[in-house]
């Protein structure tokens, strides 16, 4: 689905058969001016996309923006003007704000907790905890933030998880699965799993190549202890060192304990499951003489 479709098709769950009150209240030639005010401090994202509403409901809308999308935006911040039909404006109003204040939600929570731990080198990984058809968007709102994408789907890497290893009976006989079926497909994808337990994580270091681990609902003092084991077998030979990978119970408050320990990514689904909307609001601000 291209991001002009899912525009088409919002516009048309919002307008139906036309929007009545825009149509009760404005005559079709009156034109004006409306712009997007800023009202909480944050980080712009979704611009390049939600100004194609504008373009979508009236193509002869006239855009001026003043900010772009990965902008740091302040509360009293004027960041856009658009300028045309009044109705127009008003039918493209709703969409073009949902879709900036989520996006920007997203881009302005990434932001904020991945300056939290900019002096180490963990980063911030998303996850599929995005809203239904609205993952390309969300997604690309991290990068805005400063955060890492992880998989876009279940299609682009093999990520072996809790389910999958005990319906196969354990890691060893997982990952013996995802081998042959890879060889089978003639497919190269990466090659993750999840762990949950020193042993689990010694089974897979023992069983065969993967391309990272991921280490899942460990304690700080227990990450710390799997990621010095990850050090020794790599440190013997008997492994390269692994990509790490730490989630669950991962919070404000203790992001800095779990990125000092070393591990390379934390994954976040907070990033986009439960944000909070970026408050922006789009004022008319001139009416010219029909």
């Amino acid at each position: 689905m291209t991001r002009q479709d899912y525009i088409r098709w919002a516009l048309q769950e919002d307008l139906g058969d036309g929007d009545h009150t825009t149509k009760a209240c404005i005559p079709p030639q009156q034109r004006g001016s409306a712009h997007l005010l800023v009202k909480a401090e944050g980080v712009l994202a979704g611009m390049s996309t939600a100004l194609q509403v504008f373009t979508q409901v009236d193509p002869h809308l006239e855009v001026k923006t003043m900010r772009h999308d990965g902008d740091r935006i302040q509360a009293g911040d004027i960041i856009m003007e658009v300028t045309g039909s009044v109705a127009s404006i008003l039918q493209a109003e709703r969409l073009f704000l949902n879709i900036l204040q989520r996006m920007s939600g997203i881009a302005t929570r990434t932001r904020l907790w991945s300056d939290k731990i900019a002096h180490t080198n963990c980063r911030l990984l998303d996850t599929r905890k995005t809203t239904p058809l609205h993952r390309v968007m969300e997604k690309e709102a991290v990068r805005w933030g400063g955060g890492v994408n992880h998989r876009m789907g279940l299609y682009d890497a093999i990520l072996v998880k809790d389910n999958h290893v005990d319906a196969c009976g354990g890691i060893r006989e997982a990952l013996a699965a995802v081998q042959r079926y890879l060889s089978r497909e003639n497919l190269q994808l990466p090659v993750i799993v999840e762990v949950r337990s020193l042993e689990e994580l010694d089974t897979l270091l023992k069983a065969g190549p993967v391309d990272r681990v991921l280490l899942d609902n460990f304690s700080v003092p227990r990450l710390t202890e799997a990621l010095a084991m990850l050090r020794d077998f790599a440190k013997d030979g008997l492994k390269p060192t692994l990509i790490t990978e730490a989630s669950g119970n991962i919070r404000w408050d203790n992001l800095v304990a779990y990125a000092e320990t070393g591990v390379d990514f934390l994954s976040i689904g907070a990033l986009t499951h439960s944000v909070e909307a970026l408050d922006l609001s789009l004022k008319i601000s001139k009416i010219q003489a029909p």
